[in-house]
């Protein structure tokens, strides 16, 4: 009879509990919301300043490229520092891993700030000169930053909070991004046109400075990460252990199939981020557009607080694919219509379930990945799921404008569907919007009609029929967890 091993970790949370860190099962301990409240002063600062300085390279050059590659250079920078993140933070107490990002980006805005008021502006707007570029990449790098204090924020919930209100906690972690993407969303520009440049360089590195005295402040007990055992993997592995991310993966049943679902989701979702200003501006003005993006955005945080409330049920994997279902079939009919209202209508059950997705695919890693091991799987997963929108977002602009547009204008798509779904440049990007959700349906279906979905869904108990499971530890000699090959006949 195969049998399959408890892959779940043991739970630091408990350890809290009895030294008084965390709270009896039922609350989240108020370190773990000092620390939300932390990393949402950190992530605004963070996303609010490198927002600011796109849409100020836009204004003062007018240059798309120079604003094109700013504006995708956060996704690829944190995509591809993940694993290194998520390594750093497994190796290190958690606590730390956070002084020293938050340090990493008071460095770099004190640098960015510095740059910015001592060089003369037609200097450091000349795109070919070194001014510029160093300015935007210390600016990138105090953002980016951030990702790794992500990383060790959601290891960070395995160690504070118990099980079963990890899912809230994952819900108050949504919360925080739905706040910082509101806030980064209404004043970024804002302040571009108010105090300017200077200002939000020197508000930035005031705001992140306090964060990081108010960090040295918060105190929790960890246990000291176990070293490394002597002789075993490169050195460059003890810095990017994307080796030991893929084989905790692996020995989990079915979560190579979440971590890649998802990356299939921002593929797709590539499509919001380079066609949606584009949509959305054919049908009302920009100052419209952006106040009704302002109060769209709420719906975000209002998704965060509904999981934090409420949890996710037993089954977040059932709950994260319920939601993708309605996501895509959402998409799929927002814009079959040229009208504001569906696509607002349809924006805010989108945003409103991403908390949803998010939390649930934490919530999963979190019970089935040993806490030790946490951190690298988490940056793994950015990674390969960061990676994906960004090259969709790059490749949907010039399809839209080659084929598209011309195709629901005067080609075929205008004759053959013209009638009922309309005709112009503008029915073109809906298209696409439309066949983008019916892609994520087929996709959402079949992956819940999958073998994958069905191992990774059940206990560990009940996979295994009632067979004997052990606890997964560290890696033997051929690579597997000890224990948790996926499969032992």
């Amino acid at each position: 009879m195969d049998t399959i091993t408890d892959t779940r970790p043991e739970q630091p949370s408990e350890a809290g509990e009895r030294s008084g860190t965390a709270t009896a099962a039922g609350a989240v301990p108020p370190v773990f919301r000092r620390l939300l409240v932390n990393t949402l002063v950190t992530s605004v600062t963070s996303s609010f300043l490198w927002f600011a300085l796109t849409f100020w390279v836009y204004l003062e050059t007018r240059s798309v490229v120079a604003t094109g590659a700013i504006a995708g250079a956060f996704s690829i920078a944190a995509a591809v520092l993940g694993p290194a993140f998520g390594t750093f933070v497994d190796r290190h107490r958690k606590h730390t891993a956070m002084m020293v990002t938050t340090a990493l980006s008071t460095v770099s805005f004190a640098v960015a700030t510095v740059v910015f008021l001592a060089v003369d502006a037609s200097d450091l707007l000349r795109l070919g000169g070194p001014w510029f570029w160093l300015l935007v990449t210390v600016t990138l790098l105090g953002s980016v930053a951030g990702q790794m204090r992500g990383i060790a924020l959601s290891t960070s919930v395995t160690l504070l909070v118990a099980e079963d209100r990890r899912d809230r906690a994952n819900g108050m972690v949504g919360t925080v991004t739905g706040v910082s993407f509101a806030l980064t969303s209404v004043f970024s520009g804002l302040v571009i046109g108010g105090p300017g440049m200077g200002w939000t360089y020197v508000g930035a590195l005031v705001l992140t400075v306090v964060a990081l005295l108010d960090l040295r402040t918060i105190h929790f007990d960890e246990p000291a990460p176990a070293p490394e055992p002597a002789g075993e993997g490169s050195a460059w592995s003890r810095h990017l252990d994307v080796r030991g991310a893929l084989t905790s993966v692996l020995a989990v049943p079915g979560l190579l199939m979440l971590i890649l679902l998802a990356a299939f989701n921002n593929l797709l979702a590539g499509v919001f981020m380079a066609l949606m200003d584009a949509y959305g501006l054919t049908l009302v003005s920009v100052e419209a557009w952006g106040l009704l993006w302002a109060f769209i955005s709420l719906a975000f945080i209002a998704g965060g607080i509904v999981v934090a409330r409420r949890g996710l049920g037993r089954n977040p994997l059932r709950a994260l694919l319920a939601a993708n279902l309605v996501n895509w079939t959402i998409c799929s009919v927002f814009a079959f219509r040229s009208s504001i209202w569906m696509l607002a209508a349809g924006m805010v059950v989108w945003l409103a379930l991403i908390p949803v997705i998010e939390a649930a695919e934490q919530t999963v890693l979190q019970r089935s990945i040993p806490f030790e091991r946490q951190g690298r799987v988490f940056g793994f997963a950015q990674l390969v799921e960061n990676a994906a929108s960004p090259l969709t977002a790059f490749a949907m602009a010039p399809l839209a404008e080659a084929v598209f547009m011309p195709f629901m204008t005067d080609g075929r798509g205008a004759d053959w569907i013209g009638d009922w779904f309309g005709t112009g440049p503008d029915r073109g990007l809906a298209l696409m919007f439309t066949i983008a959700g019916l892609i994520g349906v087929v996709v959402t279906v079949a992956a819940r009609a999958s073998r994958s979905y069905a191992r990774l869904a059940a206990e560990p108990a009940e996979v295994a029929g009632g067979a004997e499971v052990a606890t997964i530890g560290e890696p033997d000699a051929t690579g597997c967890l000890e224990g948790a090959c996926p499969i032992a006949a």
